[in-house]
């Protein structure tokens, strides 16, 4: 029984959950489509903040819907239960949460701790500062005049709309709504979708992520993400409403 990362928290697979409570997954899911449908009403409240949509394939690599719970998501589980099942569940839960917890409090003193033995990096707020002053002089000496296409789009991986936003000093999600305001993306349950005019034009893809359980099962769920297309697409979109990235908006100040 492991914890799984998304998208920077920590979550538990609800086939995992099942297996911990002793019901059957499609018992949980069922419980799960309740909770899910009594939280929603509430506007105060987010269901995505205690059970993520997701899938996984099953042995006949067929994609089977599952969802992952975080530390609320599993309270919430826990709160359902009684007895020595329930117990048992919450303080399997408690102590895994609060493992990582501890691993991501003490992580970055062994990295830097390492950074310092392996390449002389300060580990003093005073080092680290003169260091970064140091190096704002040698790159002011040697920055050069950069094109935005030449800097930003030559990357050929797939980008994140996160990723695409920090272009702008935006988040993913003002972003998506600028872009859904213009006809390109929609929202279909919890995920943005492109609109069938541009589902064909190599934009995105849908990037999966697998994951293996300590069981040997996989998980699988999709990330929409953009190419390097899509991004020069955004750019020329947004361009038309006097919309640039940060780095543009430099280079127009200058002139």
């Amino acid at each position: 029984m492991e914890l799984l990362d998304f998208e920077g928290q920590s979550v538990l697979d609800s086939r995992d959950v099942s297996q911990m409570i002793g019901k059957q997954h499609s018992n949980l899911m069922r419980d799960i489509h309740s909770y899910i449908n009594d939280i929603e009403p509430n506007s105060n409240l987010n269901s995505a903040d205690f059970f993520i949509q997701s899938t996984y394939k099953d042995k006949n690599n067929q994609v089977r819907p599952c969802y992952l719970l975080t530390k609320q998501g599993c309270e919430f589980v826990a709160n359902k239960m009684t007895g020595k099942k329930g117990n048992q569940f919450t303080a399997q839960y408690v102590s895994l949460f609060n493992s990582m917890k501890k691993t991501i409090e003490t992580a970055p003193q062994e990295i830097l701790n390492k950074l310092h033995r392996e390449w002389n990096v300060p580990t003093t707020l005073s080092g680290a500062l003169q260091l970064a002053a140091n190096q704002q002089i040698q790159l002011e000496k040697q920055k050069p005049k950069v094109d935005y296409y030449d800097s930003q789009m030559r990357n050929p991986g797939l980008m994140t709309a996160t990723e695409i936003a920090k272009d702008y000093g935006w988040s993913a999600n003002k972003l998506n709504k600028e872009l859904n305001k213009r006809g390109i993306i929609f929202k279909q349950g919890k995920h943005w979708v492109l609109y069938q005019k541009y589902a064909d034009k190599g934009y995105t893809q849908y990037e999966p992520y697998d994951f293996q359980k300590s069981n040997g099962q996989h998980g699988l769920y999709n990330n929409l993400k953009w190419t390097q297309r899509g991004k020069k697409f955004i750019h020329d979109v947004l361009a038309k409403d006097n919309i640039h990235p940060t780095v543009e908006q430099l280079d127009l100040l200058e002139m």
